[in-house]
């Protein structure tokens, strides 16, 4: 008969706090389940689902109606990629994006921030406040520009002109109303087949 005793295992914890570059090697890393995503949002690795059914007929919508303005080498896309904002210390996977087709080109698995020439959020419940606050600040200091779609309210808001203090221009309308979206775009959007 054998006789195993337990005794303690020491667990060797980081003296300091994780790296930007080790957070993004453990989002590529994890099995994030079907149906969410993982980002890096305040410095933590932030796991939350992708958008409701609903939302699938607004995002179509809008990026149907971007695909044909996106600036020469661009394209509109709703797939799950990280995009990484290093100067800030974040990762983001949009719910929609036009980025520049070259930063594609790469080994890695984040795309760089640097080649976003739009970024559209769809805001739930449990995305609202990094939408309106953290991302809108992020994205403020270097994507040409920012849409946010709040499903509860029916109302679309278009951030522009970012600048490193944030966006210097900012346009809301409701569902069915028209949307100016600026430069490097520069078209109205119509939002009626966005619901309500």
């Amino acid at each position: 008969m054998t006789i195993m005793t337990e005794r303690a295992t020491p667990i060797e914890a980081p003296l300091s706090p994780p790296t930007f570059e080790s957070l993004l090697r453990t989002v590529e890393e994890m099995n994030t389940p079907d149906g969410f995503k993982a980002e890096l949002i305040r410095g933590k690795i932030v796991v939350s689902p992708w958008s409701k059914l609903r939302y699938s007929r607004p995002m179509r919508v809008l990026r149907e109606q971007l695909q044909a303005h996106v600036p020469t080498g661009h394209f509109a896309d709703t797939s799950p990629f990280l995009f990484q904002f290093p100067a800030a210390e974040r990762g983001y996977g949009p719910d929609l994006y036009v980025a520049d087709e070259s930063a594609f080109d790469e080994e890695g698995r984040h795309a760089d921030g640097e080649a976003l020439s739009l970024v559209g959020e769809f805001t739930s419940v449990s995305t609202k406040d990094a939408d309106w606050n953290e991302k809108l600040d992020v994205y403020g200091r270097l994507v040409p520009v920012y849409l946010v779609v709040d499903m509860r309210d029916s109302e679309i808001t278009c951030f522009s002109d970012p600048s490193p203090h944030g966006y210097r221009s900012r346009k809301t309308v409701a569902f069915g109303e028209a949307l100016p979206i600026p430069e490097p775009f520069d078209f109205t959007l119509d939002t009626s087949g966005f619901g309500g």
